[in-house]
């Protein structure tokens, strides 16, 4: 009932303004206020780097391939990016020296799988969907996943690299006090997270990260954690998130926003309404960046950033471009 009376409410007031606009304007308020259908195939994904993710995405959908296999062969992309300093081979490592990574995937049919705390494998995204379909767990982490890794003959990786290890050691040298807080600012959170849709209209999603640079050892953010990082109800929608993973856990993020879209949330203003419950949440906002991407069921897609800077690729069969995010505050 509240549902159909939202629902109800929000034709009316739409209606009511576009008895106010002319003609000419009447197509953008639609858009704005029911958010036109778009049928797959559709990729998006988080920040700049998902161009290129999105393109090698895009040839699994444009041949009618499924949603599940496009996220995993998206992001590997990014994973192999060697210039890359918060995902796969080229991350930053840990306050101890070593680079380990998180992902996650999830299909339509909520099957999901993901690795924590992994360090030498090349595509820990592809490890996670190993483990949703040939064992009956969900997450394994450390050195067990890496143990699983190397028993399904996954390609290794040796990190950091040589550019990487130089930076790390000139902060090590900066910081000498090893329980010195890193400092958190909008460049340190490029997560790729990506969500897709098929020809079919099944969404799938996938997210991979090296973490927080300088992190704790044995730190996991939200990107291995299914709710957090990465969520999709193939009846509703789907939706993934970049930013302080501390934070984002603390909503169960994404679960959030699919479940605001359950309930009439347009993806927009469920990325919104999780950003604001961040906020909510903390008495100090400084330089804390969460930001949520999300795709509904029809194909809309949103977002919502606390702070401004967040973007996102997407990709369509007529449009290929980098969106900018609304978003809460400037950065000072």
């Amino acid at each position: 009932m509240g549902t159909k009376r939202r629902d109800f409410l929000k034709l009316g007031l739409a209606g009511a303004a576009l008895s106010l606009v002319k003609p000419s304007q009447a197509s953008e308020l639609i858009g704005v206020a029911f958010e036109d259908k778009v049928k797959g195939p559709i990729v998006i994904s988080t920040w700049n780097h998902g161009i290129a993710a999105n393109a090698e995405a895009w040839k699994v959908l444009v041949q009618g391939g499924s949603a599940l296999d496009a996220v995993e062969k998206g992001v590997r992309v990014t994973e192999s990016d060697l210039t890359n300093r918060s995902v796969g081979i080229g991350g930053m490592p840990d306050r101890d020296g070593h680079v380990t990574l998180d992902a996650c995937i999830m299909d339509h049919e909520s099957r999901c799988g993901a690795v924590g705390f992994l360090e030498g494998i090349a595509h820990p995204i592809s490890v996670a969907r190993e483990i949703m379909e040939t064992t009956q767990h969900v997450m394994l982490v450390g050195a067990g996943a890496k143990k699983f890794a190397l028993d399904r003959g996954f390609a290794t990786i040796k990190t950091p690299i040589p550019e990487v290890k130089k930076e790390y050691e000139k902060w090590k040298k900066e910081n000498k006090d090893v329980f010195k807080k890193p400092e958190i600012n909008h460049e340190n959170h490029d997560t790729i997270g990506m969500l897709a849709m098929d020809a079919k209209g099944n969404l799938a999603g996938s997210c991979t990260t090296s973490g927080w640079a300088f992190k704790m050892h044995g730190r996991l953010g939200d990107s291995p954690i299914i709710g957090a990082g990465l969520f999709v109800d193939n009846e509703v929608g789907a939706a993934c998130a970049s930013g302080l993973g501390e934070a984002i856990i603390r909503i169960a993020g994404s679960h959030t926003v699919v479940e605001l879209m359950r309930h009439g949330y347009s993806p927009m203003e469920a990325c919104k309404e999780a950003v604001n419950r961040i906020i909510s949440k903390h008495k100090d906002l400084t330089n804390l960046q969460c930001c949520f991407l999300a795709m509904d069921k029809n194909g809309n897609v949103g977002s919502y950033s606390v702070f401004s800077g967040f973007n996102y690729a997407l990709k369509t069969a007529t449009d290929e471009k980098m969106v900018d995010a609304s978003y809460t505050r400037n950065w000072d």
